[in-house]
Order: structure tokens, then C-alpha cells, then sequence
């Protein structure tokens, strides 16, 4: 297996950094070596790249969409220079856009490059909840809009009907392949795929209730140039180059250490990352809450919080993360995107200064902080490591000094997040 080709063989490009890491987990976890890029690399941090997959994290899912087509487009062109043979389009596995779409348009345009006139979009992740069933996304045991994500501050979602979301987004004709057709295996897809494109579909939401759905979604799919959706639908990509003799026989999860300080910042405010928080608190661990307002008068919020970070004589969260009601109250005043953005900023410039001061192990919540944190630390190009959570790996940079980080998404993770994803990171995520 010595001879294998260097050369990546999977070429992803996600919307946001935790996204990104999410699907790199994915692929790792199925023995794909992996490495995430923070945008397009340079031909500085590309140079002797060896991996099976690249994913580029772009921060898309929020912009104006045709700026995410713009960035988008300049991804594939990169990834395909590099002689990547399969394109994977990654988004939330909450299927989260905004009100103009992202999803729909950056997936119409990267087929309309690829020359493709087909692709799947399926956001389901089971293991953390996220499954769709006759076209409709659940969280758990909920509907998309009745989870908690149609009081999302920067992209609520309103409608569990993927098919009619999706629709409102692209121009190409958007089906559904059911569960029904899924439980019979990839032949039974493949067929399905094929009278979908006969009657002119371009896009079809797939249903996916189990990761056995989504071995079989993936294995039907070998063929396609691109496929679109959350990390779950990855499960079985990495099988497709294995069967076809194409990867190596290496533990694709192996990291190094990395020694030194400690921190936890979280910006989300979704719920699953506000009870990490509390847990963190109930614990009576070190916290110091991040206040938008006192950072749009202009005080020493930055100042502040290394301060306390440098005196706690432990380990701190950092933290914006607000109930809703909260959020919805800051975001009255201040306007939706200047309170994320003094946040985020924030969050970065606390994220530099504790650098400087010997912290090189950093847990993030948020896409977004993980956005501005990694950009802040000029993070560059990461190695994907083990994983911690569902969704969540460890992960240690591989320019400058090394930087262990774990970039969490808002919903993942369990409770008890922050601790765990602070001892793997110690330990080295072996």
C-alpha cells in the first residue's frame, strides 16, 4: 500500500470552521487521513500536503449568497488542481441558511461547475439526533421548527420540510428520495437516483433515519461528482475508496501533544452549549461573562478577561453565551450583527492575548467563535485527530507553534463537554 498516490482523494468544502471539523471527524473515523484547512490554503501550507481528504472551512453559511457562491466556486477550483475526485458540499446537520438560502445556491453552482446535473442533499446525523423522515428534518423527537432552532439569532429555522426549503433556494427541480427506497439498499437508490434525474431532478433531500441509511446513501453515491449535506452522509465515503484499493493502512487519528496553558471560550447561544455552561458553573469552575453591551460602550471587556484568566490560578470559561430571550434583548439594541460581531471579535482578541500568554490548548463553542478564534490565532491548517463528542474531534495545528483546539459546534456535544474535551486535549486524543 506504499505506492498509493499522495494526492487527495476526497475534496470538501464546508460553511463554517466547526462544520468543517465535524466532517473531518467523520472522514478520520472511517480511516481517511484528514487535515482541514482555514479557507484556501496558501501554496506556503499546501506545500507537501499528504492526506486522503482536504476540507476547506469557509465561513459562507452567513453571507450574502453571492459572496458563499463566490468563495465557494474558488474552493472546488482549488481542491480539483489537486486532482480530488469526489466534491462534498458540507452544511449544518440542522440545515440552518439564511432567509435568501446559501444551500441552495452554492449546491447549483458547484454542479453547474462540475458539469453534473444531480446531487443528493442530506443533512441527517442520527448519533446526534438529526434524522429525516418523509422529506422532514427532526431534531430528536422534535420538528426542526419546534427545536429550538427557529430562535436561532443568525439563522432561525422556521419549516422541517426540506424539500420546500431547499426549493425556495435553488432553481433546479428539487425531489425526495424516501426512507421506504433507502431501506432497500444502494442498487434500489441507485435506480431511484436514475428515474429522479429521468423526471428532471437536480436536488433531492434524502431520508435518513440510522447510519445504516447513510452507509447505504454513500455507497449508492460513489459515482457522483458531488454530494451535498451534514457529516453524517460521509459515513460511508471512505468504504468507497477502500473497496476500491485506494487508502492506507495507518491510524488516520494519531495527533501530537501539545503542552501548555488552557482555556474554554464559548459564544453560542444554542442550548445544548448553554448547558454546558451551567454545568460548567454548577461545577463552581472559574467563569467570566462576556457582556455586548459594556463591549459597544467601549469598556475594557478584553482587558478584563485576561486579567481574570491570569489570576484564576485554574483553568476558565470565557462565555457570551445567553438564553434566548437574552440574545433577542442585546440584539434589540444593538442590531443582529453588531452584537454577534462585538462578540466574536471579542472572543478572538481574548483568544490572541491568552496565546501570548502561554495558553496552546483552546476548547471553542460556536461556529462563529470558532470562526474568529482560529482567524485570531491565524490558525491556518489542521491535522484531525480523535473524536471527542459526536461531531467534535480533537484537533492540532500544523503551522507555527502547535495549537491543540476542539471547535464545537453550538448544538453538539454532551453536558460535560467542556471537561472531557479538556482532558483529551491534554492527553493527546490518542
Amino acid at each position: 500500500m506504499n505506492n498509493l498516490a499522495t494526492r487527495p482523494l476526497l475534496g470538501c468544502i464546508a460553511d463554517d470552521f466547526t462544520g468543517a471539523t465535524d466532517l473531518a471527524n467523520m472522514l478520520v473515523r472511517g480511516g481517511m487521513r484528514t487535515v482541514q484547512s482555514i479557507g484556501i490554503p496558501t501554496a506556503e501550507v499546501a506545500a507537501g500536503l499528504d492526506a486522503d481528504a482536504v476540507v476547506i472551512a469557509l465561513k459562507s453559511r452567513t453571507l450574502p449568497a453571492a459572496e458563499a457562491i463566490e468563495q465557494s466556486l474558488a474552493a472546488l477550483a482549488w481542491l480539483r488542481e489537486r486532482g480530488c475526485e469526489q466534491i462534498f458540499f458540507k452544511y449544518c446537520s440542522t440545515f440552518d441558511s439564511t432567509a435568501a438560502g446559501n444551500i441552495g445556491q452554492v449546491s447549483e453552482a458547484l454542479l453547474e461547475a462540475l458539469g453534473s446535473d444531480f446531487t443528493l442533499a442530506c443533512p441527517a446525523f442520527p448519533e446526534n439526533g438529526r434524522t429525516i423522515f418523509r422529506g422532514h428534518l427532526f431534531v430528536q423527537d422534535q420538528l426542526l421548527n419546534e427545536s429550538g432552532m427557529q430562535h436561532h439569532p443568525l439563522t432561525p429555522m422556521t419549516d422541517a420540510n426540506l424539500v420546500r426549503v431547499l426549493q425556495a433556494q435553488t432553481r433546479q427541480k428539487v425531489g425526495l428520495l424516501r426512507y421506504d427506497c433507502v431501506a432497500q439498499g444502494a442498487a434500489k437508490v441507485k435506480e431511484q437516483i436514475a428515474t429522479l434525474r429521468a423526471n428532471g431532478v437536480g436536488m433531492a433531500i434524502a431520508d435518513a433515519l440510522s447510519d445504516a441509511d447513510l452507509y447505504t446513501l454513500g455507497e449508492a453515491c460513489a459515482g457522483l461528482p458531488l454530494l451535498t449535506g451534514g457529516s453524517g452522509l460521509a459515513l460511508g465515503l471512505p468504504e468507497n475508496f477502500r473497496r476500491a484499493g485506494r487508502l492506507r493502512d495507518v491510524d488516520a487519528a494519531c495527533v501530537p501533544l501539545v503542552a501548555g496553558g488552557e482555556v474554554v471560550l464559548a459564544g453560542s447561544a444554542s442550548q445544548a452549549t448553554n448547558g454546558q455552561v451551567a454545568a460548567w458553573l454548577e461545577a463552581g469552575r472559574p467563569a467570566l461573562r462576556i457582556d455586548p453591551l459594556a463591549l459597544a460602550a467601549g469598556k475594557p471587556v478584553v482587558a478584563e478577561a485576561l486579567a481574570f484568566a491570569a489570576n484564576a490560578g485554574q483553568t476558565v470559561l470565557i462565555y457570551a453565551t445567553s438564553a434566548p430571550d437574552e440574545v433577542k434583548a442585546v440584539q434589540a439594541q444593538l442590531g443582529v450583527e453588531r452584537a454577534g460581531a462585538l462578540v466574536e471579535q471579542a472572543l478572538g482578541e481574548i483568544a490572541s492575548g491568552l496565546r501570548a500568554a502561554g495558553v496552546r490548548r483552546f476548547v471553542v463553542a460556536g461556529g462563529e467563535t470558532s470562526g474568529a478564534v482560529v482567524q485570531a490565532l491565524n490558525v491556518q491548517l489542521l491535522q484531525i485527530g480523535a473524536q471527542i463528542d459526536p461531531g467534535v474531534p480533537a484537533t492540532v495545528s500544523t503551522t507555527q507553534e502547535p495549537l491543540a483546539l476542539a471547535l464545537k459546534s453550538g448544538n453538539f456535544g454532551g453536558r460535560d463537554f467542556f471537561a472531557k474535551a479538556l482532558e483529551q486535549l491534554a492527553g493527546g486524543a490518542q
